[in-house]
């Protein structure tokens, strides 16, 4: 039997997703529940892997099981044994042939900055604090060139190990806050640390810190061009789309 969890999940002390030997990670926690459940180990299989300090309104994962327990038991045990900062918003029984990374087709993310002078510290590993005053305009301008298919070289970490870096981006957009802006990016597929770098670019436009060249950028294929990478601490997947 094969099962899906949809799970939400505060980042700031998990050194993220990917089981990692002698660090706290999302899939370290979740399989030492499973395995409480097991008597043995068991493996999840997720829709994406975030990195150190970054959130997840929404992810997934899946696994294989032989325990003939319902999914609503499932929703239960689960938030029973994981910590305060992760929850298993809901469970499913799925057919064998899903794949929570295969089967994905898409994601939303949301980047979210407060630009007060001074820190909050009830944002403290939530959003991130960019105190100078930045130009709405300027930023919009600046993000309208990412939305098609290109090659994101120049916005990806060079630790990127695929070689492949053409992704499409439907949507990329400014909400205003009380406090400050949410990027809300939505895509194909992403890039290790692009939106990241997306965001400290367009962030750096509105501070009149740069001049808008994204077309430019884009064609250049050249990470050195935008080498800032905006903070973890405001990121969050907030959707994963399937087939």
């Amino acid at each position: 039997m094969r099962i899906l969890l949809k799970l939400s999940y505060n980042g700031k002390d998990f050194h993220g997703f990917q089981y990692q030997h002698n660090y706290r990670t999302v899939q370290g926690v979740i399989e030492k529940a499973l395995k409480k459940m097991h008597k043995t180990s068991v493996r999840i299989h997720p829709s994406s892997r975030t990195d150190r300090g970054v959130h997840a309104l929404e992810q997934y994962c899946h696994f294989d099981t032989e325990l003939n327990i319902e999914p609503d038991q499932w929703h239960y045990i689960l938030n029973r044994l994981l910590p305060d900062d992760i929850s298993v918003r809901e469970v499913k029984e799925i057919s064998t042939d899903f794949h929570s990374r295969f089967h994905s087709k898409g994601k939303t993310y949301r980047y979210s900055i407060y630009t007060s002078e001074s820190v909050n510290p009830f944002h403290f590993g939530l959003k991130t604090h960019y105190p100078d005053r930045l130009d709405k305009e300027k930023m919009q301008a600046a993000m309208a060139p990412f939305i098609g298919t290109h090659d994101f070289t120049s916005f990806s970490s060079a630790k990127a190990e695929i070689k492949n870096k053409v992704r499409t981006i439907s949507e990329f957009r400014i909400e205003e806050t009380p406090d400050g802006f949410d990027f809300v990016i939505t895509g194909s597929g992403f890039l290790y640390n692009m939106v990241r770098i997306m965001v400290a670019y367009v962030v750096q436009v509105g501070a009149g810190k740069r001049e808008a060249a994204t077309e430019e950028i884009i064609s250049r294929k050249d990470r050195t061009i935008v080498p800032r990478t905006a903070p973890a601490e405001g990121l969050y997947l907030e959707k994963v789309y399937f087939e």
